[in-house]
């Protein structure tokens, strides 16, 4: 019996040196290749992209944006994510950014928003957005990634905090131009 309380002791710390070990990897490792992959993201959005036009330029500065001429829409057939990584793959399919019958319709990487192609940026969606890009110019991209990572994690996509604020300029801002 003692043998048996024994394993099953040795079992438990095993298990709980996988799990520490598991979000350090996470925390030492993929977000920080998911950062510079985020920032390289942004790089080419800010070169590729189309600036704001009158009407989202003013919408950005009421959302408080500070330097909404640097914001860019990238219209992309498909939201960009490093699915060459598959160690940033599986944590993506793990979070649910990616997977089977998930459509990712825009996401912000800094000052760029890539839009999937017929997705319909509406006022409230574009507002949406562009509190992401507040949320990044009130810390940096890789509290934002780290942040949120984390929240997903914990929270899910509709309760991550950073989400919820972004929830509130759909409802805000839900007339139309």
């Amino acid at each position: 019996m003692k043998f048996f309380k024994f394993i099953v002791l040795i079992l438990v710390v095993a298990i709980i040196a996988a799990i520490l070990s598991y979000q350090k990897i996470i925390s030492d490792i993929l977000i920080p290749q998911y950062i510079d992959w985020a920032y390289e993201t942004e790089r080419e959005g800010l070169e590729s992209g189309v600036p704001l036009n009158s009407r989202e330029l003013a919408l950005a500065a009421d959302i408080g944006i500070r330097k909404p001429e640097k914001v860019r829409i990238v219209y992309v057939e498909q939201v960009p994510f490093p699915y060459e990584n598959f160690a940033l793959k599986t944590l993506g399919e793990a979070l649910g950014f990616i997977g089977e019958d998930i459509i990712n319709n825009a996401q912000v990487f800094g000052y760029s928003i890539y839009v999937r192609n017929g997705y319909e940026l509406d006022r409230p969606k574009l507002a949406h957005e562009l509190v992401h890009v507040l949320q990044i110019e009130r810390s940096d991209l890789d509290q934002v990634i780290t942040q949120h990572f984390s929240d997903i994690a914990e929270f899910g996509y509709d309760k991550a905090p950073l989400e919820v604020e972004a929830f509130k300029a759909n409802s805000q801002y839900a007339a139309d131009w």
